[in-house]
């Protein structure tokens, strides 16, 4: 063992002699974005049969909380990012938000952890900005509120995403991006360490593993890699992705003096689908890698990471459903456990007592490898609601660099002239110019990948019939179609839904 790793090795044993109090128990992300999602009184009786420890809440919605009054589920809830300013400014703000939002259901609701926004380091407006410097002053404000009502039992947080680093690779080379090292990370890990809480990370090993899938093992990133990868200046061995994520924390958090703040996982997880050049994002691979995690969160004695051997990490995994009003690429919308009727995607026992072996054969995963083919955006067809399709057409057209240049009168793909088959030009379009820069193929759930040349399809009957009734005369000249009344029973004859 290398003088650095020894040097962590030592604080590791430090960290021990602090943690014995904490749980490993594992806990689930309850998220919201769906509109097709079980009712709160029966998600959270799903909770509780899965067996989770801890439930993490994106806000503090009064009926989740009074429902988990009574409960043995340790409660974390947040401090939405556009609040952060407001309590950072005045005590009394922060006073009456612990006051709503805690007193009115602890202790008989098992809050224990309180976040203060969620990934605010990830944003950059000048606006955001401005959050970023009052993000430490709110989460001093929650704290003394806390305090001054005699509650030393809720830690305060706040959750950052892995874009936090300027380096992160090796773990050794950990550090913390510049432009918030000193004003944000510094104060945030003060704070941290007067207070013993936790430096709450959400780390997805999906993301740079997807980013350069023929480099690094898929094995590597689900906990069942054959060999190890050496640290060159630690000296330290790893064994799996995660691990190296998290220890680049430890290593960026040394490099400002402060080693022994603990580390808890605020989300992570592993896509069970998403669109056609996604790799990897399968309920094989997700399975897989939530199972894995399980079992190596739950083990006794902890295992902890290389440079933090034997420390308990909570973890809380990401996330109970598939919503499908997230925005994005078509992954975001597929991190669930649970379908929206409440049933598993696929098992999992989040007590880690489970042997892996006990779980039924699943459904072999055919997207490992990288996409090589075409693919293109396309309307949804069977959801079109043609008032908000124009809205998302004219938003397509009018960004990039002639994106609907083509479907001007008398050029090469005005024909046919229907909307459906406009926009289904202009979805790919745009999607083909702004993927590489975050841009994705949904559009607020009008449209979706395919594989299939839209072209074959431009004369399309829906197209045709979608073109008659609404009288669209193009992109470039006027709708003239009936009112919203006669819209909504057009579209009732047709069985648009």
């Amino acid at each position: 063992m290398g003088p650095l790793a020894l040097f962590f090795y030592c604080f590791s044993l430090f960290v021990l002699s602090t943690c014995a109090e904490i749980s490993n128990k594992i806990g689930i992300n309850y998220g919201q974005l769906g509109n097709n999602l079980p009712s709160p009184y029966d998600s959270i009786q799903l909770i509780r049969s899965m067996k989770a420890g801890r439930v993490k809440i994106y806000g503090t919605n009064p009926e989740i909380l009074k429902l988990l009054s009574g409960t043995k589920l340790q409660v974390s809830i947040m401090v939405p990012n556009n609040e952060i300013i407001n309590i950072a400014s005045q005590q009394t703000i922060a006073d009456q938000w612990v006051q709503n939002n805690v007193l009115a259901y602890y202790p008989q609701t098992m809050i224990r952890i309180i976040l203060v926004g969620n990934e605010v380091l990830s944003y950059s407006s000048p606006s955001d900005k401005e959050i970023w410097q009052h993000l430490v002053p709110a989460m001093h404000r929650i704290k003394t509120s806390l305090r001054a009502q005699n509650i030393r039992n809720i830690k305060v947080g706040t959750p950052l995403a892995m874009d936090i680093f300027q380096a992160s690779f090796p773990p050794s080379s950990g550090i913390f991006r510049s432009d918030i090292s000193d004003s944000v990370m510094l104060p945030l890990l003060q704070f941290l360490n007067k207070t013993s809480s936790f430096f709450f990370i959400d780390v997805y090993p999906y993301f740079p593993w997807s980013a350069n899938p023929t480099k690094t093992g898929l094995d590597y990133a689900l906990f069942r890699a054959t060999s190890n990868y050496t640290d060159p200046v630690s000296g330290l061995i790893y064994t799996n992705m995660l691990d190296q994520m998290l220890d680049s924390v430890v290593f960026a958090m040394g490099r400002l003096g402060f080693s022994n703040i603990r580390i808890a996982i605020s989300e992570t997880g592993w896509p069970n689908a998403g669109d056609v050049d996604e790799v990897g994002a399968n309920a094989y691979n997700a399975a897989t890698y939530n199972r894995n995690l399980i079992k190596r969160m739950t083990a006794k004695p902890a295992l902890g990471t290389p440079a933090r051997p034997g420390s308990i990490i909570p973890t809380f995994i990401f996330s109970l459903y598939d919503e499908n009003q997230k925005s994005g690429r078509g992954t975001e919308r597929h991190w669930g456990l649970l379908h929206p009727n409440g049933r598993p995607i696929y098992d999992v026992d989040m007590t880690g007592k489970r042997p892996l072996s006990d779980y039924k054969p699943l459904p072999a995963s055919h997207n490992n490898e990288p996409y090589k083919g075409n693919v293109w955006c396309v309307v949804v067809s069977n959801k079109v609601d043609l008032m908000e399709l124009s809205r998302a057409l004219t938003y397509a057209c009018g960004v990039g660099n002639e994106t609907c240049a083509a479907l001007a009168p008398g050029r090469e793909c005005y024909e046919p002239v229907s909307m459906f088959w406009h926009a289904s030009f202009a979805f790919s379009s745009y999607w083909s110019q702004f993927q590489s820069k975050g841009g994705s193929c949904y559009f607020n759930g009008l449209a979706q990948q395919t594989t299939t040349n839209p072209s074959k399809f431009s004369n399309s009957t829906s197209g045709i019939i979608f073109a008659a009734i609404y009288g669209y005369r193009g992109l470039f000249g006027v709708v003239n179609g009936p009112g919203l009344h006669e819209h909504n029973r057009i579209r009732s004859s047709l069985g648009v839904v």
